[in-house]
């Protein structure tokens, strides 16, 4: 049996709040809130309670899929993303930069989330980003 517990900050909102990620023969558990950490002082919220969910769910895409005429194909991860790039450059330059709109998620980091706007503002050249997360 392999146990080990790993020290991280919930990637939710930009409050920070410690926890623990227990990992059990390479099995992701819950969540435990880090007592000693100076603002969430052993407290989660909901949405820190249920960080870890959508990482273990059965539902979860673990590769990337291709959508040839109405069927999904697996494909790579470089052919997904340059696929994904062609098309998003294709509509940029056929209808503007502001012809496009990016969502960030709740479920990334902050500096994911922060990545993922800075991609938008200066590649694509659009503002048009928003965010999910409303607490």
């Amino acid at each position: 049996m392999n146990y080990k517990t790993v020290l991280t900050v919930c990637p939710y909102c930009g409050c920070g709040c410690g926890m623990y990620l227990p990992v059990l023969d390479g099995q992701l558990g819950q969540p435990i809130p880090d007592k000693t950490h100076p603002l969430s002082e052993g407290r989660l919220c909901i949405k820190g309670w249920a960080a870890s969910e959508h990482v273990v769910s059965p539902d979860r895409l673990t590769q990337p899929l291709v959508r040839t005429g109405d069927d999904l194909k697996q494909a790579t991860w470089d052919e997904a993303l340059d696929l994904v790039a062609s098309r998003l450059m294709t509509l940029r330059d056929r209808h503007g930069p502001d012809s496009l709109a990016f969502l960030c998620s709740a479920k990334c980091t902050n500096e994911e989330n922060y990545l993922l706007q800075k991609f938008a503002r200066t590649t694509v050249g659009t503002n048009n980003v928003d965010h999910c997360a409303r607490l």
